[in-house]
């Protein structure tokens, strides 16, 4: 036997008899653990059914605010966009760099920020319904203002990719 094992074999061997101290005496010492009578389920109740309420008023008009304000930033990306086409047209085949690729980059960021002002207003209808939905309230009718915005962001989001693609 290894000389650095000596200690641990002669540990065990002094602490093998304590171990028996830890078992029970017998069964009868502790009570048992299966259900007693009083715990058993007797009956069983009904929740209650589940009826949304409706988000306040204030959510409702915060929400259509919101849409518009998305609608309000798709004009102005719309508006935008013309003149934008225009200038990475221009740039098209000019190096990184150049004045007409500045140009064009300047553009782009303008409907980016048109597009965020969108981005924002949809974060604020997620914001919403993520809110009514967990109090309960009825959702569909944020879902329904929440729709066709996703559906602008996503237009201009294809369309600034488009753009900036041109532009490599």
């Amino acid at each position: 036997m290894q000389p650095r094992l000596l200690p641990v074999f002669a540990a065990s061997l002094v602490l093998l008899p304590l171990l028996g101290a830890c078992a029970s005496a017998g069964e009868d010492d502790y009570p048992s653990l299966a259900i007693r009578e009083a715990e058993r389920d007797t009956g069983a109740f009904q929740p209650p059914p589940y009826v949304p309420t409706y988000p306040a008023p204030a959510a409702v008009a915060g929400a259509q605010g919101f849409a518009a304000q998305a609608r309000e930033a798709h004009a102005a990306f719309l508006a935008a966009l013309p003149a934008a086409r225009a200038r990475v047209n221009t740039a098209r085949g000019s190096g990184m760099g150049s004045d007409a690729w500045s140009v064009a980059q300047v553009a782009v960021a303008t409907l980016e920020g048109h597009r965020a002002r969108a981005m924002i207003a949809l974060v604020e209808l997620d914001r919403i319904y993520v809110d009514a939905g967990t109090e309960g309230q009825e959702t569909a009718g944020v879902q329904d203002l929440r729709g066709p915005v996703e559906a602008l962001v996503a237009e201009e989001n294809a369309i600034v990719a488009g753009l900036l693609g041109d532009l490599r």
